[in-house]
Parts: structure tokens; C-alpha cells; sequence
């Protein structure tokens, strides 16, 4: 499990290719200091384990699912990544609950400053902004942020500087695609409570049905 509270900006080594995976080795410091053989490592959000690891860098294999699911896909060597440990068990719960199971890809639309702040507005499928709120949480390439405006269409964040240059974030410009992962617990909630959206929605009867009322 991880926070969204990102520790260290790597960059891609190498990245070796098969049909449809891959083989990635990225340059760090900071998380390189108690890594071990099988840790799990947050790369722009996405959990990856590492297979291989010295005083400089780190390999993780990338499977077809990720390839599909993610960015990963679209790095090369020399591409920056946002990189996070695995939350310690006495650690800061700085951020939100993010799993590093990404839901899918979005498309920057716009950046634009305002102050000391930049608006960045994203698009994304209906199957993930389904669980975008306002002023809900959600992770961009692993970073945990706050939701500040919601369409049926896009959704918008905006960023302080001290995020601009801790993240990759501002260093995308309009089209490029960033990894999302909604908030999980509406993703359980709506499991649990059998999709409530394919039968018109919640009712008082549904809540009533479920020991909500």
C-alpha cells in the first residue's frame, strides 16, 4: 500500500522489450536505501516489484497487463518517473490509500497558472471519472491529489509548488497521457452494494434494503 506522497523523482536507465512486456531499470537514491529483493516500489503509480537492485538503480519486469493499463509503455531512457516506497507500518498517512493498481490512463487537456497555483485539467473515460468526486482523492502518476472540479467529461487539480517540484507532473504538456487511480473505497462501496448505477440508481428502497436507513 502506498500514500501518494512521492519520495524521489527517478530516471529511466534502460528498458528492455519482449511481445508485450517489458524490463525496466530506473536510477535512484533516496529508496535505494532499504530496498530489498521483493519490495514493492510505486513507479508514476503504478506497483512494481524489484527483481534486481544495486547502489544506483532498480529492475522490475512489467507484464502485458500493466503495459496495457499504465504509461509505462511510453518510457524511454532518460524519462523521469515519480517514485514511492511501500508505506512503513509506523509511517505518516500523509496522503490517501493508493493500491498502485492503476484504473486506467487519462489525457492532459490543459495547464494553466493561477497565482501561485497551476490548474491542470485532465480527460478520462466514463468507467473511471464514475468515481471521481469533487473534493474527493485521487493519484496522477502515483501523486495523491484533491479533486477541485469534476465534468461528465474531465476533471481538474491544481498544484502548489511544492508538488511541482517534488512530481513530474508540471513537466507534461497537453496530450500526454498520466496514470489514474481512483479512491478505493468507492470502488468497494459500489461492489459491495451491487452497482447500484445498473438498476436507475440509489434509492431510499435500495438504502433501506442494504441497513443504510
Amino acid at each position: 500500500m502506498f500514500t501518494g506522497i512521492i519520495e524521489e523523482i527517478g530516471t529511466v536507465r534502460t528498458i528492455r522489450t519482449g511481445a508485450k512486456s517489458c524490463v525496466i531499470d530506473i536510477a535512484a537514491q533516496r529508496i535505494l536505501s532499504d530496498v530489498h529483493m521483493g519490495d514493492s516500489i510505486a513507479v508514476n503509480g503504478t506497483c512494481l516489484t524489484v527483481c534486481r537492485f544495486d547502489g544506483q538503480s532498480f529492475s522490475a519486469d512489467v507484464m502485458p497487463e500493466t503495459m496495457r493499463r499504465t504509461n509505462l509503455g511510453l518510457l524511454k531512457a532518460g524519462s523521469q518517473v515519480n517514485l514511492e516506497r511501500a508505506m512503513a507500518a509506523n509511517g505518516r498517512f500523509g496522503g490517501h490509500i493508493v493500491s498502485g493498481h492503476i484504473d486506467g490512463t487519462g489525457r492532459i487537456l490543459s495547464l494553466r497558472r493561477e497565482d501561485n497555483a497551476v490548474w491542470v485539467h485532465i480527460g478520462a473515460d466514463a468507467s473511471v471519472l464514475r468515481y471521481i468526486i469533487e473534493k474527493g482523492s485521487v493519484a496522477i502518476d502515483g501523486i495523491s491529489l484533491t479533486v477541485a472540479k469534476v465534468t461528465g467529461k474531465d476533471f481538474a487539480v491544481s498544484i502548489i509548488p511544492h508538488t511541482a517540484s517534488e512530481t513530474t507532473l508540471l513537466t507534461k504538456r497537453a496530450g500526454d497521457l498520466v496514470n489514474l487511480e481512483c479512491d478505493i473505497i468507492g470502488k468497494y462501496v459500489e461492489r459491495l452494494c451491487g452497482n447500484p448505477q445498473k438498476t436507475g440508481g440509489i434509492t431510499a428502497e435500495f438504502l433501506a434494503g442494504h441497513g443504510f436507513i
